[in-house]
């Protein structure tokens, strides 16, 4: 159990570090709403329609293709790194995985979800 004292700490420690923050700037910060500041927003710009919009099909393409390219860097990461010492062996071991983002990938491409229209 004394191996996870240091863990617990950090996690305290970054506790009180977010717990301390959040009250500080509620506390601290200005506070000056205006009509133009309690409208709600999107993405910089105003909403309009209902709050029940379907959403287009190309916002989920590209939500598809965000966790496509973050699971890949984030699984990918540690076997580069370890790459030399597991050879041959590791990267048929890899193989699978990096075809089947391949092929998550060439789906997003075919479907047009990395064509940016205006």
């Amino acid at each position: 159990m004394a191996a996870y004292v240091p863990l617990l700490i950090l996690f305290l420690v970054g506790a009180i570090i977010v717990g301390a923050m959040f009250t500080l700037t509620s506390i601290l910060g200005p506070k000056n709403p205006t009509e133009e500041k309690m409208m709600p927003f999107e993405c910089g710009s105003d909403s309009t329609g209902t709050k029940h919009v379907k959403l287009s099909v190309k916002f989920y393409m590209t939500a598809i293709l965000f966790v496509v390219l973050d699971v890949e860097v984030v699984l990918l990461y540690p076997w580069v790194v370890t790459f030399r010492e597991t050879g041959w062996h590791g990267l048929m071991l890899m193989a699978p995985f990096m075809a089947l983002l391949v092929v998550g990938l060439l789906y997003e491409w075919k479907k047009g979800a990395m064509e940016w229209e205006r």
